[in-house]
C-alpha cells in the first residue's frame, strides 16, 4: 500500500482537530451529567445549551426545536414513527416518501407498511429527482407526513426543498427531511423551506460519531421512541451525551466558513472531468452543476464491477464506495440506482467518490491515475467487454 486516501466521507468524516480539542474537556474535567443540580452538571448544561443555539442559528430555528439524539439513523425513526404512531390515532394512516430515501428511511416504512400504515413511494427521474405535481396528487385526507430526503447519499441530487413544503403546507400535512448529507454543504432554512422535522447527523461534518439532532416544530407533537428521565423536552429520553454535543457544534461553527464548499465544488468538478475525458464508457449518475451536492461524485464503469474496483483501488490506499455505506456488505444493486432505471451494466459497476474540505488536487490525480490503470485491466479479464 502506497498511500492513504479517503474518498469515502459520505459515509464517514475523520474528526477536525478542533473539534477534538473542544469535546477533550467533557470527558475528564466537566464530566457533570447535563440532569444534575450541582456546579458539574449546570457546567456541562451551560455548554450544551450553548452549543444546542449554534446548531439551531444554522438551519435559523429555535434552541427549544433541537432535539439531541445518537445520530441521522435514530432522528429519522423518531421522526417518522413519532409522528406515525401520533397521527394514527386522529385517523391519519398515510405516508409519502420516494424510492431513493436512506435505509433509515425505507426500513422505517417497511415496518410501519406491517402495522397498518400506507406508504407511497415517489418515482424519481433519470437525475434523481421528484415529480412535484406526483407529489401534490398523491397527498390525500389520510396523508400524515411526507419524508424526501434533501440531497441524496449516494448521487447527490438535492431536492427544491422550498417547493416541497409550500406543497406540504397547502395541503397540510407534516414535511420531514434527511438532510444528513446536505447539512453545512446547502443553506437550510426551516421556517423559508416549511419544514417540519429535520434530520442532522454529526459524524458527516467532521464532528463525534453517535451525536445527531432532529429538528421538530415549535408545538409539534411527536411520539417518543425512548422513554425515561425526560429529558429533550420529553421527546427523547436518555442522559445527554454532552461530549458529542459539543464535538457536533464545534463542527457546525467550523463549517460556517463557505469557502470549504467552494473548494469542494472546484475538485468535483475536476475529478468529474478527468474522469469522463480519459476512461472511455463511463456515465455520472445524478445532476451536474448547483443541482448536486458539492463533495459528491458518483460514475459507472461500463463492463467492470464496483467491488473490484474497490478493492483495487484499497490497495492502493485509496478509500471509495459502491454506494451507501450502510448497506455495502450486501452486494444487492443499489436500490437509488435502480430507480434511475439504468441498465444493468452501469449499476454493477458504479463507485461513489466522496470528497471533504481536507482532501487535495494531488490526491484526486492520484486516484485518477489509479483507476484509469484499474479500469483498463479489468475490461482485459471482462467478458462484457469482448
Amino acid at each position: 500500500m502506497e498511500k492513504r486516501i479517503y474518498l469515502d466521507n459520505g459515509a464517514t468524516t475523520q474528526v477536525d482537530p478542533a473539534v477534538l480539542d473542544a469535546m477533550l474537556p467533557f470527558f475528564c474535567k466537566k464530566y457533570g451529567n447535563v440532569s444534575s443540580l450541582h456546579s458539574f452538571g449546570k457546567e456541562a448544561r451551560h455548554s450544551v445549551e450553548k452549543n444546542r443555539k449554534v446548531i439551531a442559528e444554522s438551519i435559523n430555528a429555535e434552541p427549544e426545536e433541537i432535539i439531541f439524539t445518537s445520530g441521522g439513523t435514530e432522528s429519522d425513526n423518531l421522526a417518522i414513527k413519532g409522528i406515525a404512531v401520533y397521527m394514527r390515532d386522529k385517523g391519519k394512516n398515510h405516508i409519502i416518501t420516494t424510492k431513493i430515501e436512506h435505509p433509515a428511511v425505507l426500513n422505517v416504512c417497511k415496518v410501519l407498511e406491517r402495522k397498518g400504515i400506507s406508504v407511497t413511494y415517489l418515482d424519481v427521474d433519470p437525475e434523481g429527482f421528484i415529480d412535484l405535481k406526483e407529489l401534490e396528487q398523491k397527498i390525500t385526507e389520510k396523508t400524515s407526513l411526507v419524508s424526501i430526503i434533501h440531497a441524496n447519499n449516494e448521487i447527490g441530487t438535492i431536492q427544491d426543498m422550498k417547493k416541497i413544503g409550500e406543497i406540504c403546507r397547502k395541503k397540510k400535512v407534516l414535511f420531514h427531511t434527511d438532510a444528513v448529507q446536505s447539512f453545512t454543504k446547502v443553506p437550510i432554512d426551516v421556517k423559508k423551506m416549511k419544514i417540519d422535522l429535520l434530520s442532522l447527523s454529526g459524524h458527516k461534518i467532521h464532528g463525534p460519531k453517535g451525536t445527531g439532532v432532529l429538528y421538530v416544530k415549535k408545538d409539534l407533537s411527536i411520539e417518543p421512541l425512548l422513554h425515561g428521565g425526560g429529558q429533550e423536552n420529553g421527546k427523547r429520553a436518555g442522559t445527554e451525551n454532552a461530549s458529542g454535543i459539543i464535538g457536533f457544534g464545534k463542527a457546525v461553527e467550523l463549517a460556517s466558513d463557505k469557502t470549504h464548499v467552494k473548494k469542494m465544488t472546484r475538485l468535483r468538478d475536476y475529478f468529474i472531468g478527468r474522469i469522463e475525458k480519459e476512461i472511455p464508457d463511463t456515465k455520472l449518475n445524478g445532476p451536474e452543476g448547483s443541482k448536486r451536492l458539492c463533495n459528491n461524485i458518483n460514475m459507472s464503469f461500463k463492463y467492470v464491477e464496483g467491488e473490484s474496483i474497490l478493492l483495487h483501488l484499497d490497495n492502493y490506499g485509496i478509500a471509495v464506495s459502491t454506494g451507501s455505506a450502510c448497506s455495502q456488505l450486501n452486494l444487492r444493486p443499489s436500490h437509488v440506482l435502480e430507480a434511475l432505471d439504468l441498465p444493468d451494466e452501469f449499476v454493477h459497476g458504479t463507485i461513489r467518490f466522496t470528497i471533504s474540505r481536507f482532501t487535495t488536487k494531488a490526491e484526486l490525480d492520484y486516484a485518477a491515475e489509479k483507476l484509469k490503470d484499474i479500469i483498463k485491466k479489468l475490461r482485459k479479464i471482462s467478458p462484457l467487454a469482448k
